[in-house]
């Protein structure tokens, strides 16, 4: 960076359901949370390490944000702890019911509100939606380059940054100029185990809190009803039969395996 008091950082974090036994509401199909641990979206760790990486190296800050029930507040507390300076919650019951993309608008009209940002960053997806849709979504509302799947950034200076992001056959080295939204994979980093001074920072913090009062933001494109995705059906895959072993010598595995696919066609 020219100017490194500028750089300033903003890392997205999802509170979501700590476990793998997932079930769903028949009459809402929407997840059941209710008794359910919740923590931050794995992926998200990983963000908000690069983050506080960044700000250690080049200077500035960082400003972790989050959208959910206040109970959410939790992981902004986590973020502090780990070494971002300030937690912003985005809560109100307008917000409820949002999908990817009424959550990705409702975010960025959150950062609108953030001056002088230039960098930031998502986890690749969240655990519990998967869809890997709300950080690309983000900065095409804010009309901000991006870079998915980053697993190393490797320059930042002169107002751009380089990244190497993963594809099938390897990675691509990708420059692009400031502001920008990244989203990152477990391989940029190992997410650091707060520390007491941090927890104990964590703990004093004031969250603040953001409703739709306080975004300019249109009330049609909010929660349920400015979502335009509508899930009709929602289940759990059931569960797979047990495989079939076939053991023995070669030629006779090869003879009973083209009689099993035999009889399944």
């Amino acid at each position: 960076m020219e100017d490194k008091k500028t750089l300033n950082i903003i890392v997205c974090v999802k509170q979501v359901p700590d476990t793998t036994d997932v079930k769903i509401d028949p009459e809402t199909n929407t997840l059941i949370r209710e008794g359910v641990e919740s923590i931050m979206n794995p992926f998200d760790r990983y963000a908000v390490e690069e983050g506080v990486l960044l700000k250690e190296k080049y200077g500035g800050r960082v400003t972790a944000l989050s959208m959910g029930p206040p109970q959410a507040e939790s992981v902004l507390r986590e973020a502090i702890a780990m070494g971002a300076d300030e937690g912003i919650l985005l809560s109100d019951r307008a917000f409820a019911g949002s999908d990817t993309w009424a959550t990705s608008y409702t975010i960025a009209k959150a950062i609108e509100t953030i001056k002088g940002y230039n960098l930031i960053i998502c986890g690749k997806q969240a655990a519990d939606g998967d869809t890997a849709q709300v950080g690309p979504g983000i900065s095409i509302h804010l009309d901000i380059p991006q870079v998915t799947y980053v697993k190393k950034i490797s320059a930042l200076k002169n107002g751009k940054i380089t990244a190497e992001r993963l594809i099938e056959e390897g990675y691509e080295v990708i420059e692009v100029s400031l502001p920008c939204l990244l989203t990152v994979v477990k391989e940029i980093n190992e997410p650091r185990i707060p520390s007491l001074r941090g927890m104990m920072k964590a703990k004093k913090a004031e969250i603040k809190v953001l409703t739709v009062d306080d975004l300019d933001v249109k009330p049609e494109y909010l929660g349920l009803d400015g979502s335009p995705t509508q899930v009709m059906k929602i289940f759990s895959p059931p569960q797979r039969e047990e495989g079939l072993i076939i053991e023995g010598e070669i030629p006779d595995i090869a003879e009973k395996l083209a009689q099993v696919i035999k009889e399944h066609n």
